[in-house]
């Protein structure tokens, strides 16, 4: 391990409340290594177990702030570095876990090691976006551990992609309603003009959530005027933001093996415009060839017998309300909680909104939720999205007062 790592590692592993436990490194193997996981807050006999999504997104770092204020918050929480993230990303000689170390029944089954640690019968498990895939496998594999259940921005199953290309084609292709009809314009006119790459249409889905459809119709017009510096730099923005390719923030690398294998992140084209799959093969370091989900949640959901709490946001173009609604048909004692002005992952754009959610369920007030919505929806999003939307809105703002002229100038000697 380089020593610049082994020193970040050091100073993380040290932190109040965090706790390495051992876990083999393939199922049957002689072979361990150190999972970590962390607990914050005064203990409580029903913890609330957060899982990120990803896969990728490490829980120590990344979330302080999160448990900051979930303490602040009277709330009790634990969050595990997924193997082959982070502080768990390393065997006892300092080598990266192997691949055949990376399947989602491996870290199911580390969650529910870590609950044993901890000495926790019973959590609240919150899982948004893959980790709500890991949530419910928690379910599928260990039902007993589950006292409630917390889906945001869920995954159902491999074939999630056909609602996220309708989403996506409804909003940015077809222009279904008065707030993308002036969006899809712009859209086709890029792609007609080769101007608009896959792995930007996921950037367009992103803003969209983030920003709102003012924001990315303003970002389209610059685009559409060959000012795409902004663009860029938005781009590498969020990234930092929400994906932050940097050691023991986001390390996708070991285990994308998950998301393409077993989730069917990078699926076959369609064929159809605005196919978020083709950016995902983009996106992919190695095989992107899908062998095999691990669970039936669809056949598996009914059979849950704890209330469960589904969130969704209204501009949610990666996993899109329609399959939101589906997971809470599914689940019998479950409510559906929307916020129409939201995007995906409600833990990591409105954290005011999922701490307030994770207190009801807690308190047993889930099914006061839905009633809800609006009070949820009008809480402000995280700082750091707040800072992104305002740099936004300030560069376009600028840059628009700059292109005008020059188009008057251009026009002027043509």
């Amino acid at each position: 391990m380089p020593a610049s790592r082994r020193r970040a590692h050091d100073k993380l592993a040290a932190l109040a409340g965090v706790r390495p436990i051992r876990r083999p490194v393939q199922r049957g193997s002689d072979e361990e290594f150190d999972l970590y996981y962390v607990r914050t807050g005064r203990k409580s006999a029903h913890p609330v177990l957060v899982i990120p999504g990803g896969p990728g997104a490490a829980s120590v770092a990344l979330y302080r702030t999160l448990r900051r204020h979930a303490a602040v918050a009277g709330l009790d929480l634990i969050m595990v570095e997924h193997r082959g993230v982070g502080l768990s990303r390393r065997d006892d000689a300092g080598r990266d876990l192997p691949a055949e170390a990376m399947t989602v029944d491996l870290v199911v089954d580390d969650i529910a090691a870590v609950l044993d640690d901890a000495g926790v019968d019973q959590a609240v498990v919150y899982g948004t976006s893959y980790g709500s895939y890991l949530a419910s496998g928690l379910g599928v594999r260990h039902p007993a551990r589950v006292w409630a259940m917390v889906l945001d921005s869920p995954l159902l199953s491999a074939d999630d992609v056909a609602d996220v290309r309708v989403q996506i084609r409804r909003v940015l292709w077809e222009g279904s309603d008065s707030d993308s009809a002036g969006l899809a314009a712009r859209v086709r006119r890029l792609v007609g003009e080769g101007a608009l790459a896959p792995t930007m249409v996921l950037r367009a889905a992103d803003m969209y959530g983030i920003a709102g459809p003012d924001v990315l119709r303003r970002q389209l017009d610059l685009l559409l005027a060959g000012h795409d510096w902004l663009w860029s730099a938005v781009g590498l923005g969020t990234r930092l933001l929400l994906e932050r390719h940097t050691p023991y923030h986001h390390e996708p690398d070991l285990v994308e093996r998950i998301a393409y294998r077993e989730l069917n992140y990078g699926a076959v084209p369609d064929g159809g415009p605005l196919d978020p799959a083709v950016a995902f093969r983009e996106f992919a370091r190695g095989e992107v060839d899908f062998v095999a989900e691990p669970y039936d949640l669809v056949a598996a959901m009914p059979g849950f017998t704890w209330p469960t709490a589904v969130l969704s946001g209204g501009r949610d173009l990666t996993t899109p309300p329609a399959v939101a609604r589906r997971v809470a048909d599914l689940i019998p004692h479950s409510v559906l909680v929307d916020l129409p002005t939201a995007g995906h992952s409600i833990l990591d754009t409105r954290e005011h909104a999922a701490l307030r959610i994770c207190t009801a369920v807690c308190s047993g007030d889930i099914d006061q939720l839905p009633s809800r919505s609006a009070e949820l929806d009008a809480l402000p999003a995280n700082l750091t999205i707040r800072m992104l939307v305002r740099g936004i809105n300030l560069a376009a703002r600028a840059e628009s007062m700059v292109a005008v002229p020059w188009a008057a100038r251009r026009a002027a000697t043509s």
